[in-house]
């Protein structure tokens, strides 16, 4: 580690649970963020700046001006780039070392499974239930983490999903993709909410990519911004979930 990494970090390597080796398994770690929206852009701005080594960054949107309520990665003189671009350009003026990869196109079941093979987790913020189950599957197949947040209105939630057997998954907690629509377009957001989502997940991010602290595998947290109320929920495995109860299934059936 150069000195500049060692000054750069040295506020959370003071952490004692945190240390050099905790900054080392950032530096050496990967990570998909899916969605440069409300919730990736502090996702991507925390894991920039706290120096996880890798980041893949995924979105096929263009910088609009309704995205500048909340979306503090991109900014006026930025409107119509690709956010891709736009987010490359404020990380890159932050944390100039760290690597920063651009997916332009869209996450499918097809694109993914390549993707997250590639990463050592997932940080999900997108806003349809189509992309959300697609990210899903595919970090279950890979036994990849998955660190899950939405927000709408006042309401947000964020959950942990560990990518193995006898845990839940993103999709235990939702079976089908529902009939509303949950974009923020549609229902409006308050921008610091999607702030305080976002921030948890990067935090949930750089613990359980270097063993600090308890993480949120087998919880909900939901937040009432109104009230300014949390809620914990636990989380359990549904026996029918269509997909980490057939990846269980078919584990058993191979190992016997």
């Amino acid at each position: 580690m150069t000195d500049d990494e060692l000054l750069r970090y040295s506020r959370q390597m003071l952490l004692p649970q945190f240390g050099i080796e905790g900054q080392e398994r950032l530096r050496a770690s990967s990570v998909l963020v899916a969605g440069l929206g409300g919730l990736g852009s502090p996702v991507a701005l925390y894991l920039a700046a706290a120096g996880v080594g890798r980041l893949l960054l995924a979105d096929f949107d263009r910088v609009e001006l309704s995205n500048l309520q909340r979306q503090i990665l991109h900014t006026t003189d930025r409107l119509g780039l690709p956010k891709t671009e736009s987010a490359r350009r404020a990380l890159q003026a932050i944390a100039p070392n760290v690597e920063l990869i651009s997916v332009d196109a869209p996450l499918t079941p097809e694109t993914l499974p390549e993707l997250v093979g590639d990463v050592d987790l997932v940080v999900d913020g997108c806003d349809n239930f189509a992309t959300r189950f697609a990210i899903n599957a595919a970090c279950q197949a890979a036994h990849v983490p998955l660190v899950s947040g939405a927000a709408i209105r006042l309401e947000g939630q964020v959950a942990a999903f560990s990518g193995r057997p006898g845990g839940p998954c993103y999709r235990c907690l939702y079976p089908d993709e529902g009939t509303l629509d949950t974009s923020c377009a549609a229902n409006g957001v308050l921008a610091p909410l999607v702030g305080i989502i976002g921030s948890l997940q990067a935090t949930e991010v750089i613990k359980i990519l270097t063993g600090l602290g308890t993480p949120l595998f087998g919880r909900l947290l939901l937040l009432d911004a109104a009230r300014m109320e949390w809620r914990e929920v636990q989380l359990h495995p549904d026996p029918a979930c269509p997909v980490c109860s057939k990846t269980a299934d078919t584990r058993s059936s191979a190992a016997s």
